[in-house]
């Protein structure tokens, strides 16, 4: 691994603008860092794109800078110079690029006000998102069942979108299908069993990839405790203490569970 100029920008990136990742890349071994960091600084800058303007149409256009760029890679073509394009061509396979594509599109949603239209338009937006970028980086590190990854990474992301209850609000979206006590608890519940069942088919998932499983390392106690206390969502009170945090990361890290 060659730490050059662009992945060092890559991980300054993921420091600033995802803590939860940078600190589960920095408990994993550091023959993973290359692929994490590249992947997870894709993810900031996809996830800021629909954000960087009021001008949907701006937003769109830089959503799709980044499908072709994705395009570019699953063909096999020469990619733009970019400080995570390029370290991201040389690091991605060809079929696991075309995964950039649908989550992107999905991304789109965060560029309107719309409401998710029924339960499968947002769990196709959580798989997208989440899953497809844990799926990138299971697949990029080792062997990995498909369906177990995105299990996972169902209940991470749901957890993840529940934190993000208030700041969505606050930006006049409608982030949830049901947002009473007993509709957030019954999400909670859904994304808690997929995250378990993942964990009981764990043996389906090599040691290798699994680190990149690593980042979730918080959900299920966030999950458990909007079970508990829905009401906490709307709060913006979830979470546990930094002590907490940071000693259940270590611990999952060097057990190598997740």
């Amino acid at each position: 691994m060659g730490f050059d100029d662009d992945l060092k920008s890559c991980a300054e990136l993921v420091q600033k603008g995802d803590v939860d990742r940078f600190q589960a890349v920095m408990a994993a071994p550091v023959a993973t860092r290359e692929v994490l960091f590249t992947l997870y600084a894709f993810n900031v800058e996809l996830s800021r794109a629909p954000w960087a303007s009021s001008e949907s149409m701006i937003a769109e256009m830089r959503l799709q800078w980044w499908r072709d760029m994705g395009n570019e890679i699953a063909s096999g073509k020469s990619v733009r110079r970019h400080f995570i394009g390029t370290p991201l061509a040389r690091l991605l396979r060809p079929e696991l690029a075309t995964t950039i594509d649908a989550m992107a599109e999905a991304r789109r949603w965060d560029i309107y006000r719309d409401p998710f239209a029924d339960e499968a338009e947002f769990d196709g937006y959580i798989d997208a998102t989440s899953g497809g970028l844990m799926w990138m980086a299971a697949a990029s590190l080792g062997a990995a069942d498909e369906a177990v990854v995105r299990d996972f990474a169902y209940g991470v992301g749901v957890a993840k979108w529940l934190q993000a209850i208030p700041k969505l609000e606050a930006q006049k979206r409608v982030p949830l299908l049901d947002g009473t006590p007993d509709g957030v608890r019954a999400l909670a519940c859904k994304a808690l069993e997929r995250l378990m069942n993942a964990r009981a088919a764990g043996g389906r998932v090599s040691p290798s990839a699994g680190v990149a499983l690593l980042a979730g390392w918080q959900a299920e106690a966030i999950l458990r405790q909007i079970i508990q206390q829905p009401e906490r969502v709307a709060l913006g009170a979830l979470g546990q203490s930094e002590f907490r945090r940071r000693a259940g990361l270590i611990w999952r890290a060097a057990l190598g569970r997740w």
